[in-house]
């Protein structure tokens, strides 16, 4: 029998008032010993249950419990999950993980393959370490949408690249998965010369089958840090690349959303500005439902910083600020930029563009630049009054930078106030022309509170 240690108990609750107290033991519901948080909340579901419960001095409490249905025993554990972390058993040509520097917090190194995390934090997931009985579970408990990382609907292709001879016949996971009307929302991380082109042409046309339950998939190129040694020898997408796989893509959009009714396939960002091309209007992005893979998110800021300027009235005030960003969005940031200064002729903003030499300078989005860049190229700058930190470089809910330099080091050697801005365009604006702008509240642990 699994035993789940209570972390606490929250006041007023049902447990509360049953007198179950922080370091007794969950032990079962119903007889039934849950393996993780989802069964914990699936036995919680009925009217009446009988909960065991493992005092601290070993004494074994029962109670029958009549309550609400859905209603919340008030019972929080050591871990959110109840369960440890599934790891990740492949060892694909382009795991970002593999490609980085020795010497960085450990927990930067874990490789989750957790379904699990896909519905709880919006994780994607291979396949590769699921049997039967994890698929039959999600059924069961119609937990949807699913994310999953697919790369390629060829199965001799997707073995090759995910180093996992089983990843091949996994593939069927997603027929079965569909079929029970289970939601799945893909990704298919490009390779050049490996599964792009005709082979994306292929797996895209494959995906049509699982339509509509494929609600939405990504097709996004694979990053290459500088630390590739001993890794499969992978080579950047170029100009011409771009245009020929968002030709693919762009066929596929059309078919799908004239049959459909729905786009389905995404191009990232990065396919556009590699390309040169202009960014797809926000219908296109269809609610931005493969946004955190980078799918219409410069679309989105840029709409949110023209809704935002076309609310407000300019004015004379006088403030200079300063802030930074990532060669790919660089030119969208700084056209913001110029568009708020032009409303407000004497707010000054200074948007500079840094270079990752941490891992490379082929990575190139703001979100993976480490705080030793941003000192040493901000360095002698003109800072203004204030530097504004993008929220996405920084560790969730903390103020520290993936090279654990924190924001307080940042201050302390720019000697400038910082303020942490959300991932909005409105909230962008906002930072550059308020002096009063607070940013993101890290003493709480909602990250997105103001």
């Amino acid at each position: 029998m699994k035993k789940h240690l209570i972390k606490s108990v929250k006041e007023n609750s049902i447990a509360y008032e049953l007198g179950i107290e922080e370091g007794d033991t969950l032990l079962a519901i119903d007889g039934f010993s849950p393996k993780d948080v989802f069964d914990y909340q699936m036995y919680c579901e009925n009217d009446y249950i009988v909960v065991e419960i493992e005092k601290k001095d070993g004494e074994i409490w029962e109670f029958e419990i009549e309550k609400d249905e859905d209603e919340d025993l008030g019972l929080e554990f050591d871990s959110g999950m109840m369960d440890d972390y599934q790891s990740c058993r492949n060892k694909c040509i382009f795991c970002f993980i593999d490609q980085m520097p020795k010497g960085m917090r450990e927990t930067l190194y874990f490789k989750d393959d957790d379904s699990r995390l896909s519905f709880l934090q919006g994780n994607y997931v291979t396949l590769t370490n699921m049997d039967d009985d994890d698929i039959n579970r999600i059924i069961r408990y119609n937990l949807a949408p699913i994310n999953i990382s697919i790369h390629t609907m060829n199965p001799e292709l997707r073995c090759k690249m995910l180093n996992n001879r089983f990843a091949g016949e996994k593939l069927k996971y997603l027929d079965v998965l569909t079929d029970a009307g289970i939601e799945i929302n893909g990704q298919i991380v490009c390779c050049k010369g490996v599964n792009d082109l005709d082979e994306l042409d292929y797996s895209i046309s494959q995906i049509e089958k699982y339509i509509p339950y494929m609600k939405s998939m990504s097709i996004v190129p694979s990053g290459l840090t500088k630390f590739r040694e001993g890794l499969y020898p992978l080579k950047l997408f170029n100009k011409e690349d771009a245009i020929a796989n968002i030709e693919i893509i762009e066929k596929w959009q059309k078919h799908f959303k004239k049959k459909y009714g729905s786009f389905v396939v995404q191009a990232s960002d990065e396919w556009y500005i590699m390309a040169e091309k202009e960014i797809p209007k926000a219908e296109r992005y269809e609610g931005y439902i493969q946004l955190e893979n980078g799918v219409g998110m410069t679309r989105l800021f840029i709409d949110e910083v023209k809704e935002k300027l076309d609310s407000i009235e300019g004015d004379d005030r006088e403030f200079s600020v300063s802030t930074f960003s990532g060669k790919l969005i660089h030119k969208f940031v700084d056209d913001a930029c110029h568009d708020i200064m032009k409303k407000f002729p004497n707010v000054k903003i200074h948007n500079y563009l840094i270079e990752n030499d941490f891992f490379g300078r082929t990575i190139t989005v703001t979100g993976l630049l480490v705080g030793k860049d941003i000192i040493n190229q901000l360095k002698d700058k003109e800072l203004g009054q204030r530097l504004v930190i993008p929220c996405t470089t920084l560790k969730s809910g903390e103020k520290i930078f993936l090279d654990d330099i924190t924001v307080d080091d940042l201050e302390n050697i720019l000697q400038i106030p910082t303020v942490i801005v959300k991932s909005s365009g409105g909230d962008f604006v906002e930072s550059m022309i308020n002096p009063d702008y607070k940013g993101l509240d890290y003493s709480t642990s909602n990250r997105y509170e103001q």
